[in-house]
């Protein structure tokens, strides 16, 4: 296996719809490879897949490695951008050493490791047994994970193939859960001589709710839900807010509709001004382009009643956002955050999903509980789901040994050791598989989650090296 046949498969793999819930076309295209090529495949009733190469000649001893990959993808857009995820295939370029996707996610993660999976499944090299795994709907909830039986694969040593940092090697992650709250508000009508403006905050970077949430950069929701309490103090509608998607994606942009007195559409225009000079200002190094903006709008929409709207704007305001905690035990560690990721409205109901992360249980349960009383406290209903456990490090693991030996071999030094914020499968997989001894490592990449999503490719062809090595002299 090398990095250039990896980049062949993974581009053939931007060519497949693969949006997390909608996996049937990738899952076919694994079935379909592993039948030209003679491999056992297997499918369970969720869609989770695993391919299994026997071991060559002389290597029937060598343990079974299980390696471990995601079939979905994050699909998301810049809205100005036409593109539909269903029908068309990825969009990228090569520029300055880097593989990049410049108005849509790339789905590297985790395209890249499904590449390295079957590259190694059509090697000729010698190697022992091999399972490739390949879980669904992991960005959604990890539906595949949370739906493994007993006996689907075999082997005892499982490398995730699902990090987004070249030269370090994982071996925990956080838990999380997600909220659903809801406010079904009343209605008014439009006052009359008022003129409906639509007021946006958009150019956030964005980006993955779990690796880059302390990076500190704009969240659009909580930035405009912040202009608009300071404008409480005026005499305006608000019709609606609408922002986000994904619940592990930081929002990049949203916008309200609000309606004002006609005599008073300088005065807001104005006040947005001043307010796109401040988020410049706060956000100058860590998104650049960030802009607020006010524009003339029509709808058919009806004006939220006053009292509620003011519920919901102050609600909106005070949910937490971004890193709660800090781990004391691993230097630069997030412990625990919360993300506000999507607001929208819709028939006389406007709902808010969040996402939540910690390693240590209690403080996930806490901060989930932190968001109910404040959801309370602003009339709003709320309900938790998609829960999954965190993975507790084993610093005694014998894949971990053997990573590390490769790579110091390789590359003349040794890796990092760490956990990751975000959310792995391996903390479900050891749920079910008690024996399973684990890492996790990938190739870099960058602006995953949001538009402009990019693979170094230099990383990848260590990444490559690295696991190809693993796997080669594995014992």
């Amino acid at each position: 296996m090398n990095s250039a046949q990896v980049l062949r498969i993974f581009k053939d793999i931007t060519r497949i719809p693969r949006e997390s819930g909608h996996e049937e076309q990738i899952t076919a295209y694994l079935q379909q490879f592993a039948a030209e090529r003679g491999l056992a495949c297997k499918t369970d009733k969720t869609g989770n897949v695993v391919i299994i190469k026997e071991a060559s000649p002389g290597k029937e001893n060598v343990p079974t490695l299980v390696l471990q990959a995601h079939q979905d993808m994050v699909c998301e857009k810049l809205a100005s951008f036409d593109f539909d995820f269903k029908t068309q295939p990825i969009p990228y370029e090569i520029e300055d050493g880097w593989m990049v996707a410049k108005n849509t996610t790339l789905g590297a993660d985790d395209g890249i490791g499904i590449a390295a999976c079957l590259a190694l499944l059509e090697s000729r090299e010698p190697m022992g047994k091999l399972e490739c795994l390949f879980t669904i709907s992991e960005e959604t909830g990890m539906d595949g994970a949370f739906a493994l039986e007993p006996g689907f694969f075999e082997g005892k040593f499982l490398i995730n193939l699902d990090s987004e940092d070249e030269g370090q090697l994982f071996v925990g992650c956080a838990g999380g859960k997600e909220s659903n709250a809801s406010y079904t508000f009343s209605q008014e009508a439009l006052r009359k001589g008022y003129k409906v403006l639509k007021i946006k905050v958009f150019g956030g970077l964005g980006g993955h709710s779990g690796d880059d949430i302390n990076k500190e950069r704009m969240n659009a929701l909580k930035q405009l839900v912040r202009f608009l309490y300071t404008e409480l103090q005026y005499d305006y509608q608000l019709l609606a807010i609408e922002g986000g998607n994904k619940h592990n994606a930081i929002c990049r942009e949203a916008y309200a509709l609000i309606a004002v007195p006609e005599d008073e559409v300088q005065d807001m225009k104005e006040d947005v001004k001043a307010f796109n000079a401040i988020l410049k200002a706060e956000f100058a190094s860590s998104d650049p382009d960030v802009e607020a903006a006010v524009e003339p709008a029509e709808t058919a929409l009806k004006p939220i009643e006053e009292g509620d709207a003011a519920a919901i704007i102050a609600t909106l305001l005070a949910i937490p956002h971004g890193v709660q905690a800090m781990s004391a035990d691993i230097p630069g560690l997030v412990q625990t955050s919360t993300n506000m990721a999507a607001v929208h409205t819709k028939d006389g109901q406007l709902t808010v999903l969040c996402s939540h992360r910690s390693s240590v249980q209690s403080e996930l349960s806490a901060i989930a509980e932190k968001l109910e009383a404040t959801c309370f406290l602003g009339g709003f209903d709320i309900e938790h789901s998609g829960e999954y456990p965190g993975w507790k490090p084993n610093l005694q693991s014998h894949i971990l040994e053997v990573s590390r030996a490769s790579y110091r071999k390789l590359f003349g030094h040794d890796p990092e050791i760490k956990a990751i914020h975000a959310g792995l499968e391996c903390g479900l997989f050891l749920e079910k598989f008690p024996d399973l001894d684990m890492i996790s490592f990938g190739p870099t990449l960058r602006g995953v989650h949001a538009p402009g999503e990019k693979l170094d490719l230099a990383s990848m062809e260590r990444f490559v090296a690295h696991l190809n090595d693993i796997v080669l002299n594995f014992a």
